[in-house]
């Protein structure tokens, strides 16, 4: 049987068939391994290491392996090979799993290739744009699964109630549509959201245009009886739209002209407020996260449940009760009067956007800023855009660039960032603990801290968190020393 074959099956034939994820803990993988999980197959998994998503998988009944090994293909039922093996993007030939799959004859596939037999059947919500799928893919499922709807989703975070992925008991699957390795080409979306076209992943994209280019060929893959959500405040969106490439497609954004607009747009500490204005209407919005950019992903994930069968009266209430997803503007807690923010922002446009969030949700704090760049590709192509992002920042640190998936690049540094970004205060610490240091030494209360990762630079906050809770205590027993040295003198 051909393995795309595989997700037609009956529920109760499903179980006699395995499939096997290689960076099976990984953000792309994890969440498609639940749903599979969920739809009846058997699941095994490998990743480098363990975190809390392969953790959740092995609740769920995934049988699930740190390191790499040929033999982690065998099971102990029948039948004892899978009939399937799914890769994550960066996981190499020479894997020794990979190459025991190939020998034995069966398939291997990357992600691109499965989500559409995967999907095939239902009504694909795919997100897609260079900044805001997470956020938006969360809002539309979190909104639908409150309003009493049970639709499928891939989330490429956690989402707290939701988890990061779910099979769903509906036609409707809402899935974030990743463009690195041209994943979302694998999907023949019933409605496509473009978020923003910003030039981004240069390591596979070499040029913008060829960025572009793949959402195009993603724009020309909409079903037929499909139709495009996009944000007109996009300056590439608006060439489409007047060239007729975005032709019965709805428009949202902050500019007059867009089908759904935001007005009054105001930042508070408990959240971004708004009036939504449409062609025939206007409804007050309360969101309980940050940023122009939050109320334009709101502004999208409004306009894909209502074409989903709500209304905007049904589905805004929904919207003051998310939360956030995990690394997105998330609050880490506080120590010593500073303020602990963790966010997965990367890319220039990214950083900016989240900084300006920050500024405007605590405009009295002292906002210091620490960046970690991510993969030198990014850094070295994107270097000249640093040129004022963090301008809404008090203090800037840069961390040593987070290669991910590259080698090491001598000349791209963190001063070389800092030098591009022009801000007064910027400051390169390459070690993150060397940053936890510095930080806990010249905090001070009233402060706020936004660490800006896609990488390891996480680590940095509940580090800094257990330092600054530790200082008070420490100056406390240095006095008690002191007074005691003064006692025996005496």
């Amino acid at each position: 049987m051909p393995w795309q074959d595989l997700f037609q099956l009956p529920r109760s034939q499903r179980r006699r068939h395995r499939i096997h994820l290689v960076g099976v803990g990984g953000t792309g993988l994890a969440p498609i391994a639940r749903v599979l999980a969920q739809l009846g197959f058997r699941v095994s998994g490998s990743d480098r290491e363990a975190n809390e998503r392969t953790e959740a998988l092995q609740a769920l009944g995934v049988r699930t392996f740190v390191g790499h090994a040929a033999n982690q293909l065998l099971d102990d039922q029948p039948p004892q090979r899978p009939d399937l093996v799914l890769i994550s993007s960066a996981v190499p030939d020479d894997n020794p799993e990979v190459q025991q799959a190939r020998a034995w004859g069966v398939p291997v596939v990357k992600r691109k290739e499965i989500l559409g037999p995967l999907t095939a059947g239902r009504d694909v919500i795919a997100v897609s744009g260079t900044h805001g799928k997470t956020t938006t893919t969360a809002l539309i499922a979190h909104i639908l699964t409150r309003a009493g709807r049970k639709p499928g989703y891939i989330i490429g975070s956690e989402i707290p109630e939701l988890g990061f992925s779910d099979a769903g008991e509906e036609p409707l699957f809402v899935i974030e549509a990743d463009e690195y390795d041209h994943m979302f080409l694998g999907l023949q979306p019933w409605r496509l959201i473009i978020t923003n076209l910003d030039w981004d992943h240069p390591d596979l994209f070499p040029t913008h245009a060829s960025y572009v280019d793949a959402f195009a060929r993603l724009l020309a893959q909409v079903r037929p009886d499909g139709r495009v959500i996009y944000c007109r405040d996009d300056r590439t969106l608006r060439e489409w739209e007047r060239e007729g490439r975005l032709a019965g497609g709805i428009s949202y954004g902050s500019f007059r002209g867009a089908f759904a607009r935001a007005e009054n747009i105001e930042m508070r500490p408990e959240g971004a407020r708004y009036r939504l204005v449409t062609p025939t209407d206007a409804y007050p919005v309360q969101l309980a996260i940050q940023g122009l950019h939050n109320v334009l992903n709101s502004m999208a994930a409004l306009l894909a449940v209502t074409e989903a069968g709500l209304s905007f009266r049904e589905a805004i209430p929904h919207l003051a009760s998310y939360r956030g997803a995990a690394r997105r503007f998330e609050f880490k807690g506080e120590a010593a009067g500073v303020i602990v923010i963790d966010d997965y922002a990367h890319h220039p446009t990214e950083v900016h956007s989240t900084l300006q969030a920050a500024r405007a949700a605590y405009p009295d704090r002292a906002i210091w800023a620490v960046y970690q760049p991510h993969t030198f590709s990014r850094t070295r192509t994107l270097l000249d855009l640093f040129n004022g992002v963090f301008g809404p920042a008090d203090h800037v640190i840069i961390t040593d660039i987070y290669a991910a998936r590259e080698p090491i690049d001598p000349d791209i540094t963190p001063e070389l960032v800092a030098a591009a970004s022009h801000h007064d205060r910027a400051l390169a610490i390459h070690d993150l603990d060397d940053v936890t240091d510095y930080l806990t030494r010249n905090l001070k209360p009233n402060s706020l801290v936004i660490i800006l990762s896609a990488g390891t630079a996480t680590r940095i906050g509940p580090a800094l968190l257990q330092r600054l809770q530790e200082k008070p205590q420490e100056k406390a027993t240095q006095s008690a020393q002191r007074n005691l040295t003064l006692n025996t003198d005496y």
